[in-house]
């Protein structure tokens, strides 16, 4: 196995410049680096990584905690991550929060006690003067699809609210004027600005906002069933209906041909956040595409940038857009 030694013997360079080039320094002449770049390739020189964390007090690894690892959002956000921050030989570790403080903090301290140079969150429960405190006395954080004041460009966010604006006027521009709407759990920033989206919609189009056509809903398949037949029950006609995610739409969708409805002929249906099952489902899911792989790889950079020196374009606010399949129609009264 070739050693440090062979590669600068190899490049014609010093000890000491090696390992700045090996530990990304900038201060590296550009000629110098190409050389030892050129050596370390024609050698397949391995740098220790052992060595190379004890003489830059790092681990090259970072900590990601998400909410839940059986969904496909945070599949995506996870995969987005790891191969963002693999590609500059750096490593993750993962953990779960299940939307819990007490297990939030937990994973937290476990991976600090992990020794991870950053982290990467999706935390709901958190509150946010402990993520600042986090942030400034222990170690960096970059935060996905949550806004933080105080920590601006750590935040990689997605506006929500124009999401949750898009779903309910498409449904209007097709005709509907009685639009139901399944949201997620008010404690989640991101339902609330979907839900206030929807009723900005609303407004505009000179219809009021009737909270008897609103089911919140806890973000689950499940949810979508229960939240239509909740819905169903109230008595109050709706010829359309908005799900603040996918799953809950997937969900009413199942429910409703159940009951024997035709879709979208019985009933228009838009999901949000364009996950994979999201053009599986029958009829093919209208919904709010939610970039979250996009946004994960650009936390992974924001770090890259903030703890390892490296300078990369970083986009802290994305917009989302409205993907039209089969599952709305016009209505027709």
């Amino acid at each position: 196995m070739p050693t440090i030694y062979e590669v600068a013997e190899r490049a014609g360079v010093s000890l000491s410049t090696v390992s700045r080039v090996l530990n990304g320094k900038s201060s590296v002449n550009k000629a110098l680096k190409e050389r030892v770049d050129q050596a370390v390739k024609e050698l397949n020189y391995r740098p220790n990584s052992v060595a190379r964390s004890l003489a830059n007090s790092r681990t090259d690894s970072v900590g990601v905690l998400v909410p839940e690892l059986n969904a496909p959002f945070f599949g995506d956000l996870m995969q987005a991550v790891e191969s963002t921050l693999r590609a500059q030989d750096k490593h993750v570790i993962i953990t779960v929060g299940r939307n819990c403080l007490e297990t939030e903090k937990d994973a937290v301290d476990f991976l600090i006690s992990r020794n991870c140079d950053a982290l990467i969150m999706h935390a709901e429960a958190l509150s946010d003067d402990y993520l600042l405190d986090l942030n400034q006395n222990k170690l960096p954080i970059a935060l996905v699809n949550r806004k933080v004041e105080g920590l601006p460009n750590a935040c990689i966010t997605l506006d929500n609210e124009k999401g949750g604006y898009l779903a309910t006027r498409h449904l209007l521009e097709l005709g509907h004027k009685n639009i139901a709407y399944i949201s997620g759990p008010a404690y989640k920033a991101d339902a609330c600005l979907r839900l206030k989206g929807h009723e900005r919609a609303l407004i505009e189009a000179g219809l009021s906002v009737n909270p008897q056509l609103i089911f919140n809903g806890n973000y689950s398949e499940e949810d979508g069933k229960i939240g239509l037949l909740e819905l169903m029950a109230r008595d109050l006609p709706f010829s359309a209906l908005v799900c603040a995610n996918d799953w809950m739409a997937s969900g009413a969708i199942s429910c409703a041909r159940d009951l024997g409805m035709s879709l979208p002929q019985d009933l228009s249906i838009v999901g949000f956040d364009d996950v994979v099952f999201a053009h599986h489902v029958f009829p093919r899911l209208t919904t709010v595409s939610n970039p979250v792989a996009d946004m994960a790889e650009m936390s992974a950079k924001y770090i890259l940038n903030k703890v390892y020196g490296q300078d990369h374009n970083v986009q802290h606010c994305f917009e989302p857009s409205l993907v039209v399949r089969e599952s709305t129609i016009n209505f027709e009264s």
